[in-house]
Parts: structure tokens; sequence; C-alpha cells
């Protein structure tokens, strides 16, 4: 397979075999069962080793969850197990350390840290990886607003231009906020315990999203600066809009010359010559499809007709991959598959292929650096909305986790 500029990335698609998640329930029913012996006999004076088992736990959980998205990358990378996995392998680590960090201090200081404590520190897991990771959060923010204001000059003032300006104000408006109330509980038990539930819930819900963005960012990066293995069949270039007189527009022309230069690159290091594949249907605005401009430009660029598969029917990326997929499999039901299209779009287009059943490498092409965190952004949101089901599940048990928890804690 490729060489990768990251070469802790292993290659994509070299494995079969989708990672189990049966070590990591096997896990957390150890660390569960360990917990419930600690409460039995007393947290009082179980707490350090309760602590000193959450630590364990975390940071095994935590080693799992980044092999789980090495392998992940290997069987499918462009899923939202390899942004799980990588997010929340991340905050695993931050509940090692909060944890390590509370088993130093019962050691050292038992009459100060007591059993309430391990609980408390469960509680503050979410608060806790916010404040760890803020620096990077606080950094990008930034950086998000900087492209944005940028973007907006240079591209106009419309909404969708605003994206990165919004998420900005809400990642650091959100610690902000529940930085601000978590201290201001006061009033009866009653009172305190539901404000304590308030502020739970809204750290479960960030921590989510956080984990989430982290993942996707991280996982967006490794796919945009992924090189194909040189022995490509075929390479799918996705449109993506085309100028009024039919001629592609910078951005599309940018995913073509990009499919060029890898099928020069191959041709050049195997002899292997593969056929572009120009997908896009045409929009009511425009003259000719997406796809016979693509084909019009292949051919002024000296790409002969014959090595030219058009796809002119599809209207979205799941089209592209879909109608794309018939087309290749009718001349070679073995096609090796890969794709063009801009660098922040490579993951969530390797998400469709694999929607459509295909397996196909993703290239990415540059794009102006204040155009790219914006539109980053954009397939962040387009991302969450697939898969809701999933994600209603997993956020529900994080909030149910967190409520639940935040009972048990003034019972206790």
């Amino acid at each position: 397979m490729a060489k990768h500029k990251f070469i802790w990335i292993p290659a994509f698609y070299s494995s079969s075999k989708k990672p189990s998640m049966r070590p990591l329930m096997l896990l957390t029913i150890a660390a569960v069962l360990a917990m419930v012996g600690c409460f039995i006999g007393g947290m009082e004076k179980y707490s350090a080793v309760a602590s000193l088992v959450m630590a364990i736990y975390a940071l095994c959980a935590s080693i799992w969850l980044f092999i789980a998205f090495r392998r992940q990358i290997k069987y499918d990378p462009y899923t939202h197990n390899t942004i799980f996995f990588i997010g929340f392998g991340l905050f695993g680590v931050s509940v090692a350390l909060t944890y390590l960090l509370l088993f130093i201090d019962i050691v050292s200081q038992p009459d100060v840290y007591r059993g309430l404590m391990v609980i408390n520190t469960i509680l503050g897991s979410a608060k806790a990886f916010m404040f760890f990771s803020f620096p990077f959060l606080f950094v990008f923010s930034i950086a998000l607003c900087v492209s944005n204001i940028s973007l907006i000059r240079h591209e106009g003032k419309r909404i969708v231009n605003l994206l990165g300006i919004v998420l900005s104000f809400l990642l650091l408006g959100g610690c902000v906020f529940l930085y601000a109330v978590d201290y201001m509980a006061s009033g009866s038990w009653f009172e305190v315990m539901m404000h304590d539930m308030l502020t739970n819930l809204l750290a479960a819900i960030y921590l989510y999203f956080e984990c989430m963005l982290i993942g996707a960012i991280i996982c967006g990066a490794i796919a945009a600066k992924h090189e194909p293995a040189m022995d490509l069949d075929y390479v799918i270039i996705l449109g993506c809009g085309i100028r009024r007189d039919g001629t592609p527009t910078p951005l599309l022309r940018g995913r073509i010359d990009r499919a060029i230069s890898f099928a020069k690159a191959q041709q050049e290091a195997t002899g292997k010559e593969l056929i572009f594949v120009t997908s896009g249907g045409q929009g009511s605005d425009e003259i000719i499809s997406e796809s016979t401009s693509m084909k019009r430009y292949l051919m002024e660029q000296g790409i002969p007709e014959e090595r030219i598969l058009e796809e002119d029917k599809s209207t979205n990326t799941l089209e592209n991959m879909q109608f794309s997929k018939e087309k290749i499999l009718a001349q070679n039901p073995n096609a090796k598959i890969g794709f063009s299209t801009n660098n922040y779009h490579v993951f969530r287009s390797g998400y469709f292929a694999s929607a459509a059943g295909m397996k196909a490498e993703g290239m990415g092409s540059k794009t102006k650096w204040y155009f790219w965190p914006n539109a980053a952004v954009r397939e962040f949101i387009g991302l969450l909305t697939k898969q809701k089901g999933r994600q209603i599940l997993i956020l529900g048990s994080m909030i149910a986790f967190y409520l639940i928890l935040t009972v048990v804690a003034y019972v206790e």
C-alpha cells in the first residue's frame, strides 16, 4: 500500500476485519464489578482502590480505543466509528489522568479526600476534559474566526459563511457558561441537586459534541493527507458546480487536476493507466452537465476520450458514488477505485462511498486557506446528520449516566 506523510497511520483498507467491541465491554464489566465491590466494602475505606481502578480502566479503555481506531482505518476509515474511537480515546486519557491525580491525593491526604470524591470525579470528568482541551479549543476557535472573516471578505456576506464564527462562539461560550454556572449553586439540598443535574446534563452534551468535533478534525486531516496506492483502475471525480459558460469552477478544476496529477504519477511509477469517471449531473442553472464540463477539461489537458467514463445523472455525493459504481462494475467487476475531491470533503465523500457499498480511497485537492476551515465545519455538521438513531442512543446514554450518578452522589 501507499506510504503516508503520517507514518503512524496504517494503510487504508488493508484489513477485512472490523474492530470488535467485545474487549471494551468486558473491560467495562470488570471495572463496574470492581467498583461495586468497593461500594459494598465501604467507599470511605476503599476510595484509593476505587480511584486506582478507574484510572487503570480509563487508561486501558483509551489504549483499546486507539488500537480500534487504527484497525478501523484499515477496515474502513470513512465511518463514524473512526471519529468516535479517536475522540473518546482522548477523553479516556483525560479521565485516567484525573483519577491518577485523585489516587495520589487520597493516599497522601486520606483525611481530606474521601470516598465521595470518586463519584464527584466521574461527574466532573466532562468539565475536566473541557479544561484539558481548552487550549486547543481556544486556538481552533480563533483560527475559525480569522478564516471566516477572510472568507466573508473574499466570498461575501452569506449565512453559510458565518458557520465558523457561530461554532467558535458555541465552543468558547459553552466553556465559560458551564464554568460560571458550576459555581453558582445555592439553596436547599434539592435545589442544589437539581442545579448539579442541569450542569452535568449540559456538560454531557458538550462532551459528546466536543469529542466528535475533535475526532472529525483528526479523521478529516488524515483523510485529506492520504495518498492512495498507485494501482487504481478508476478515479471518480466528484462534481461541484460549473461556471455559466460551462467551464469548471476553480474548486472543480482543483479536483480534476488532482486526479490528473495522481494518474500521471501512477503511470510513471507503475506503467498502469487509469480511467477517469466524471461524475455530476446538470443543475437547473447549468448549460451542460458537470460531467461533460469535466470531460472537456480533461481532453484539453491531453487525456484521450477513451480514458474518460461519463456519469451525468447524479445530483449529490451519494448518487455520485452509486451511479459511478454501477458504470465501473459494468466494465470491470474487480476494479480498484479511487475518488478525487477537495481536501475538506474527502472524509464525508468516503462515507458516502461506503454507504454505496464501494471501497474507494480518496485524494484531496488543496483549497484556499480561508475557505477550508468553514467548509470543514459544514462537513462536520453534515456528518452529524447521518446515523441519527445511533448518535441519539450514545448521547442519551451519556446523559442518563451523568444524571443517575448525580442522584447517587446526593443519596450517598
